[in-house]
């Protein structure tokens, strides 16, 4: 499997930003250029940027747009200080690199981008706002950007007060008019302090008991609160994101806003990527994801190391089916009669070989989990499986316990296993087995101890992240 990296492209009002990025979000090189208002100038800048940081790995080339952007259609609707409707930029790109073009909104990129490697990592329903000179936004649901008839997530117009300021988009009291840097300008203004107060400046002088700092941040960040709360209502995100050049600092005056208990709670964090996150969500957003790609998880372990137990709970978690080695070799021991030790040897070798034909003809896009004891088999033989099903992508799963753990496990269930497998004699052997079973390593492994509770979100979230380092 030849690594792979797309181009990131995140086109700012100040800067355009280009990176070549692997798929586990590390930024392999990286270019800038100033921003223009003029489309044509920006479109020549975004070209040479490619054409520094380009080379063969490059699978694909992904842009970040400050406006409304028709995903489907990689059409530009509008934009502000850079206004790129005008320009058939996706196909103009395309033609000029060879390369497959993938378009979207700069917050969606950003939110691609924390979710994959920053602070909503392993996480799969998630809001982000970005607090800049406006308000942005984007909604992540199941793993996926929520776009309803196209340009879902314009976040910074949900409305808190419908009394409010008028709004560019021609209605009052969108949270932008009001918790936006623009916004912060004018309660800084009305506050009585100079021009240049930064939100930095205001939340040291909050720290040291300023009531006229704590009233700026307070009217700042309040109605901020107020969307997020009906935000997480709506929409039960596992987090929300505060990105943008105030993300953090708004996620700070946010502790100044006194909220009472209720039903809907999310956690808020802020953003973790900085200035390098557009870029790298246009990236990852543009590189082949798991709906083109065949994934495998390997869920090994010695007999009774808890293996079933974590495949299925991992297959609840994510929805990915398990192949399990006694779920296909049971029926013939259910219908054979008189199967010995080295004939239920036989019978787990072909059940395996059943496996990885049932992964080889799975569609590409699947996802699947292998439960097995995968230590009774030949590597070369198991690698050679591997790669006759066409997995693109491998992890593995170590289950551990104590050897001595692992024996009373099995010498409480011998009874219950049908006649083929080992009985309770099989116990010394099998404390042994343990004591010096190893992982596969084809790839990346995870060890979990089985006799502490599964975090089953958590390694999720470590899986795919491997998943996208691998293929």
């Amino acid at each position: 499997m030849t690594p792979r990296t797309a181009i990131g492209i995140d086109i700012g009002g100040t800067h355009l930003r280009a990176a070549r990025v692997s798929r586990d979000g590390a930024i392999q090189q990286h270019a800038k250029a100033p921003s223009a208002a003029d489309a044509a100038s920006v479109l020549d800048r975004i070209a040479r940027l490619i054409e520094q940081v380009d080379d063969a790995s490059v699978a694909g080339i992904g842009i970040g747009i400050p406006g409304r952007v028709d995903f489907a259609s990689r059409r530009v609707l509008s934009g502000g200080y850079v206004d790129l409707s005008k320009v058939n930029l996706a196909d103009e790109i395309e033609q000029r690199f060879r390369r497959p073009v993938t378009v979207d909104n700069d917050c969606s990129m950003a939110l691609v981008a924390e979710c994959a490697v920053g602070a909503a990592a392993g996480a799969r329903n998630v809001v982000m706002l970005t607090i800049g000179t406006g308000i942005g936004g984007a909604i992540m649901e199941g793993g996926h950007i929520v776009r309803a008839r196209g340009t879902a997530g314009q976040l910074g117009h949900v409305p808190v007060d419908p009394r409010g300021l008028p709004c560019v988009c021609g209605r009052r009291g969108c949270v932008e008019t009001v918790s936006s840097g623009t916004a912060l300008g004018r309660h800084i203004a009305d506050g009585g302090f100079p021009i240049g107060t930064t939100a930095a400046e205001l939340l040291s002088l909050r720290e040291r008991c300023d009531d006229a700092a704590r009233r700026v941040l307070h009217a700042w960040a309040a109605p901020l609160r107020v969307a997020i709360d009906g935000l997480v209502a709506a929409l039960d995100p596992e987090v929300v994101v505060l990105g943008g050049g105030l993300g953090r600092a708004a996620f700070e005056a946010l502790a100044g806003v006194e909220t009472a208990p209720s039903w809907y709670e999310s956690r808020v964090v802020p953003a973790a990527l900085g200035d390098e996150a557009g870029a790298i969500g246009a990236a990852l957003a543009s590189l082949p994801g798991p709906a083109r790609i065949k994934r495998l998880v390997i869920v090994n372990g010695v007999p009774a190391s808890g293996k079933s137990g974590v495949a299925h709970a991992l297959s609840r978690e994510t929805g990915w089916p398990v192949l399990s080695l006694d779920t296909v070799k049971n029926p013939f021991l259910e219908e054979i009669e008189g199967v010995d030790r080295p004939f239920n040897r036989k019978l787990g070798r072909a059940s395996m070989r059943a496996m990885f034909a049932l992964v080889k003809e799975a569609p590409a896009g699947t996802t699947a989990i292998m439960d097995a004891w995968f230590g009774f088999q030949p590597r070369d033989w198991i690698e050679a499986l591997i790669a006759d099903a066409g997995v693109d992508a491998l992890t593995e799963i170590w289950c551990s316990a104590p050897p001595e753990v692992i024996g009373r496990r099995y010498g409480e269930r011998a009874a219950l296993r049908l006649p083929g497998h080992p009985g309770a004699d099989y116990v010394p052997e099998l404390v042994e087995l343990a004591d010096r079973a190893r992982p596969l390593g084809f790839g990346r492994y995870f060890e979990i101890d089985t006799t502490r509770s599964l975090e089953v979100a958590d390694l999720r979230g470590r899986l795919e992240a491997a998943f996208r380092s691998a293929s």
